[in-house]
């Protein structure tokens, strides 16, 4: 595997919060653009990143700051593995997965054009462990909150998203190689819009 440090997110634009949620919506069509590193850092950062290094805060709050999501993404690179306390990637797999993602997502033909597709795993056991039954609710809710940060960095960059909870997950699992105990959840597609 191989780690790469991102960029620093920048913390400030001249975007404002509630133009990007007035503009967000969801976009199947998609041009060809590779995203900058830039970019894929600012939208890593938003989703997952670590906010205040002293107490290990994220972008996203978390039930017991048990941290229970992985976040991995596909571009035609390959596959790649964030680690928000390194703000870094490892890649997983070395080679373009996209059309055999769309096959997963039951040929949702629009992900073929994306730039990036950001897939949303968890380790239920992380919250689970501490709050029963109840945690895998505090999960998705988790899930959520990284969800909507995606779509309104998306907006904020110029950038579409949609986001995708049709796929078969033994396929998808096997697809990106998951460790035995990371189940994927969700899927926000982004792209430069058409």
């Amino acid at each position: 595997m191989t780690k790469q440090l991102l960029p620093l997110p920048k913390i400030d634009s001249n975007f404002s919060l509630e133009k990007a949620i007035k503009s967000r919506r969801s976009i199947r069509n998609f041009v060809k653009y590779n995203l900058s590193l830039e970019e894929i850092s600012q939208l890593l950062w938003s989703a997952y990143g670590i906010t205040d290094k002293n107490t290990n805060f994220h972008s996203v709050p978390s039930a017991g700051a048990t941290f229970p999501l992985e976040i991995y993404y596909t571009t035609s690179e390959g596959v790649f593995h964030y680690i928000p306390q390194e703000h870094s990637v490892e890649q997983t797999i070395f080679k373009d997965i996209t059309e055999n993602l769309s096959n997963v997502c039951w040929n949702q033909q629009f992900i073929k054009k994306a730039s990036i597709s950001i897939i949303i795993c968890a380790v239920y056991e992380r919250t689970t462990l501490y709050y029963g039954e109840r945690g895998y609710r505090y999960v998705y809710i988790e899930v959520g909150h990284v969800a909507e940060n995606l779509c309104l960095q998306a907006v904020s960059l110029g950038l579409g998203s949609v986001c995708i909870g049709a796929f078969d997950d033994a396929r998808l699992k096997k697809l990106l190689l998951l460790p035995k105990d990371v189940e994927p959840i969700y899927i926000v597609t982004i792209g430069k819009p058409k």
